[in-house]
């Protein structure tokens, strides 16, 4: 009888332990945008470690990935993002005010309007250019083939959108003209993915197109890969736009998950001088490159940038304008 009570009382107390084991272990989802993958991969690890070193708990990170605008549309839907780092605000707030999950003043509670890191548009073109491709007037001449994603899913594709439009719009200084230009270059554009990896893939793997209009940092990407580098080169238009990226904790769910303190943490983290190395090698320009030495910031050439707020009064206003039901982009593009 004795060791039968031995037995069970040893029993419960490994049932305990494990239990408190299990107590220990936190999950986290960060629901991001396409080419963001190998960036947070590395974030997560380095994260969960210092995590651990720093509260003794085991930090599993997942990461979903897609379309900035399809994973906002995701999370309202009810995808339980504790965190979201899309490709921008309109989507952020998109979550806010349709889904009601985070506060209207989100972007206020991080630094540099909760954005991290900042990237622009280039383009990425086969080696030696035989298209001879070197500004945005060039994408419209005939036999030209442009990839770009959709606007109406990836985020990367409105920022595409928006410095072609800011580009035409300083060219022409007409909006008749503007339209004609950006209806011109659509025609230009084969298919549309629905992220911006998806197009990176169509543009470098499928060998669709003569140029792939990319973030900057997927187009970097591209040519750190052993594999396509000598196959590609960047070509920096005249005039670009300052992309910014922001990330948010998504207040319901974290409340829900009583994961509020170590999702609010692993934002903070991003602007930590590790954080922003990371973001620079991964071909993000860091938010505050002070962090950041010098040596690690000279891939990033200089480059003439409009911001959403100068260029198109803010992404509510060019949301509204360009990408709702019914706006520029709906007149612009017919599906072929």
């Amino acid at each position: 009888m004795k060791t039968l009570i031995r037995n069970a009382a040893l029993g419960l107390a490994m049932v305990l332990a494990t239990g408190l084991a299990h107590a220990k272990d936190v999950q986290l989802l960060n629901v991001s945008y396409d080419p963001t993958r190998e960036f947070y991969a590395e974030v997560n690890q380095k994260f969960a470690a210092q995590w651990k070193q720093q509260t003794g708990e085991t930090l599993n990170i997942r990461a979903s990935h897609g379309g900035s605008g399809k994973q906002a549309r995701a999370v309202i839907d009810g995808l339980e993002a504790d965190v979201v780092t899309l490709a921008l605000a309109a989507d952020i707030d998109a979550i806010a005010t349709n889904g009601k999950l985070l506060p209207a003043n989100w972007q206020t509670r991080l630094p540099h309007n909760s954005a991290p890191y900042t990237s622009t548009i280039v383009f990425l073109v086969r080696k030696g250019n035989p298209k001879q491709i070197r500004d945005w007037a060039d994408l419209v001449k005939p036999g030209v083939g442009v990839i770009t994603p959709n606007p109406k899913t990836s985020g990367g594709a409105r920022w595409n959108y928006l410095a072609a439009w800011a580009w035409a719009s300083q060219e022409y200084r007409d909006g008749d003209k503007v339209v004609d230009y950006l209806t011109r270059l659509f025609k230009n554009v084969p298919v549309l993915d629905t992220g911006a990896r998806g197009a990176t893939t169509t543009f470098v793997e499928r060998g669709i197109g003569d140029v792939l209009l990319a973030w900057e940092n997927e187009a970097l990407l591209t040519l750190s890969d052993a594999d396509t580098r000598d196959k590609f080169e960047i070509v920096v238009p005249s005039l670009s736009i300052k992309a910014e990226p922001p990330v948010a904790w998504v207040d319901k769910n974290v409340d829900r998950h009583g994961t509020r303190k170590v999702a609010e943490a692993y934002l903070r983290y991003l602007y930590t001088p590790e954080g922003q190395r990371l973001a620079a090698k991964h071909g993000y320009r860091p938010a505050e490159p002070d962090k950041v030495p010098a040596a690690e910031l000279s891939r990033f050439p200089n480059v003439k940038q409009v911001t959403i707020d100068s260029a198109f009064g803010g992404w509510k206003k060019a949301q509204a304008e360009h990408f709702a039901d019914g706006g520029f982009f709906d007149k612009i593009y017919r599906p072929r």
